[in-house]
């Protein structure tokens, strides 16, 4: 079965090759609800932003002062393995709204020389993670909820044939 999905990606700064990463991130997303068994139509809303964007939205939202790589704010209390219900659409739009990411391209640029990968790699890494977040994913702890986490962000990668030496 076909699902339509509404990815909606804004940038708050320039960004190089706009096009070509928005077409990624849609790729990620829909893999990940795809994996995932998400077969409700969900809206998501990506913002792509640098160090100071992020820090300012951190503070906000988290009472964090400092710039992170990746924020997600899911709209749902899930769980991993819940699934989005059709009842939960919303009327007007005929999605389920899952939640917001907000990617921050200075810190994706300084990981993936960090990690010695590629650009492409990390951010098709951060948008999983992040798209696991909005479903209920967490590692707030060290042992089994973050295993569980990291097994299914590498299965989904290698889905999309994104290993860790993918260039």
């Amino acid at each position: 079965m076909w699902t339509s999905h509404r990815i909606t990606i804004d940038a708050e700064v320039p960004v190089s090759g706009l096009k070509d990463k928005a077409a990624l991130i849609r790729k990620v997303i829909k893999a990940v609800l795809s994996e995932e068994g998400i077969l409700v139509p969900c809206e998501i809303n990506v913002l792509l932003t640098k160090d100071e964007g992020i820090r300012e939205i951190n503070v906000e939202q988290r009472g964090i002062d400092a710039p992170t790589d990746v924020l997600s704010f899911p709209m749902l209390e899930l769980t991993p393995g819940d699934k989005p219900e059709e009842a939960w659409k919303d009327p007007g739009t005929g999605l389920v709204a899952l939640g917001d990411m907000v990617l921050n391209l200075d810190r994706m640029q300084e990981q993936a020389k960090e990690y010695g990968h590629t650009m492409k790699r990390e951010l098709c890494y951060l948008v999983v993670h992040s798209v696991l977040h909005l479903l209920g994913y967490d590692h707030l702890d060290e042992g089994e909820e973050k295993a569980k986490m990291r097994a299914r962000e590498e299965a989904i990668l290698e889905t999309l044939g994104i290993g860790r030496e993918e260039e």
